[in-house]
C-alpha cells in the first residue's frame, strides 16, 4: 500500500508544531520569572544578608568599633549609625559597607563627637 506524501509531510508538520508549543511555553515562563519582581521576604532575606555581611567586616576590620556602629538594610539602602570621634572609623565603615555585593547605596548617618 502506498501511502501519499503530502498527508505524510502534513502529519509531520503537524506533530513538529505540537511538539514545540510546549518548549515555547516553558522558555517564556522562563523568561518571566527572571522579570517577576522579586518577593518581600526574599527582599528581607537579601538585606538581612547584607547588614549580616556588613556587620561581619567591620568585625574583622579593627579601626571599626563593632559596637558603635549600627547597621540597617532596606530594599539594599544601608544606613550606618552610631557615634565616634574619629572622622577616619566613619569613612572606614563606609567603605567597607561599600564591598558588600547587593549594596545600593549607603547613607552614613554616623555623628562625629569630641
Amino acid at each position: 500500500m502506498k501511502t501519499p506524501l503530502p498527508g505524510i509531510l502534513l502529519a509531520s508538520l503537524l506533530a513538529l508544531a505540537l511538539a514545540s508549543v510546549p518548549a515555547t511555553q516553558a522558555a517564556t515562563a522562563a523568561q518571566g520569572d527572571r522579570q517577576a519582581p522579586r518577593s518581600a521576604a526574599a527582599r528581607f532575606i537579601d538585606d538581612a544578608s547584607i547588614t549580616a555581611n556588613i556587620k561581619a567586616r567591620h568585625a574583622e576590620d579593627r579601626s571599626v568599633r563593632i559596637t558603635a556602629i549600627g547597621v540597617e538594610t532596606r530594599n539594599g539602602v544601608v544606613q550606618l549609625s552610631g557615634f565616634t570621634p574619629s572622622p577616619a572609623e566613619k569613612t572606614r565603615a563606609e567603605a567597607l559597607a561599600w564591598t558588600i555585593p547587593g549594596v545600593k547605596a549607603v547613607q552614613n548617618d554616623i555623628i562625629l563627637i569630641n
